[in-house]
């Protein structure tokens, strides 16, 4: 009868009044677990969020060495392809100062002033092709119209012909361009 006793008592029947009795301590343990359960899925999610925020963290701080590391190889870069470019102009000229050195040595004890202007210009000339070869165009001015983008007008004169009022009289200092970019204005006399 012991037995029969455990047994009622676990299945939450009271065998005296025959009524179903429930069983406290099953919803406690239910409860119990549920909020258990709970948890452990909330430490879960926490952990999991953790991670990623983690692996989020350690993307940026790698994206920004990457990019420090970035600018630093631009900024040497850069300097190098300076340097190089102006030591090819300056070889390219290393001729021409050669020619000119020789020049004016025969310039000391040169009797024919022909022979001396046409080694004069024939070392001109190398120098404007050689800086030609390097992009180098001089602008054309004279006789245009005033551009204030290309031209930087000294001073104004009152025009020799009618068709010359607005436009360039006198050329003062050339304009050039390198490789079809403005890189100095012409000086110019403009007519009025």
């Amino acid at each position: 009868m012991i037995e029969n006793d455990t047994n009622m008592q676990t299945n939450g029947q009271d065998t005296e009044n025959g009524k179903d009795m429930p069983n406290i301590n099953a919803d406690e343990n239910m409860a119990g677990t549920n909020h258990l359960n709970d948890a452990l899925a909330d430490d879960s999610a926490q952990d999991k969020k953790q991670q990623e925020l983690d692996e989020m963290r350690d993307k940026y701080l790698r994206l920004i060495a990457e990019f420090d590391n970035y600018k630093k190889r631009t900024a040497k870069e850069r300097i190098e392809l300076m340097q190089t470019a102006n030591k090819e102009v300056i070889v390219s000229l290393l001729d021409v100062l050669d020619d000119s050195e020789r020049a004016a040595k025969q310039l000391e004890t040169a009797a024919d002033l022909n022979a001396v202007k046409d080694g004069v210009m024939l070392v001109f000339n190398k120098l404007k092709s050689t800086l030609q070869n390097k992009g180098l165009k001089p602008m054309e001015s004279l006789h245009t119209d005033f551009n204030p983008d290309l031209h930087e007008a000294i001073t104004e004169i009152p025009a020799p012909s009618k068709d010359l009022q607005g436009k360039v009289v006198d050329d003062m200092q050339k304009g050039y361009y390198l490789n079809d970019k403005l890189i100095r204005h012409a000086r110019v006399i403009v007519g009025k």
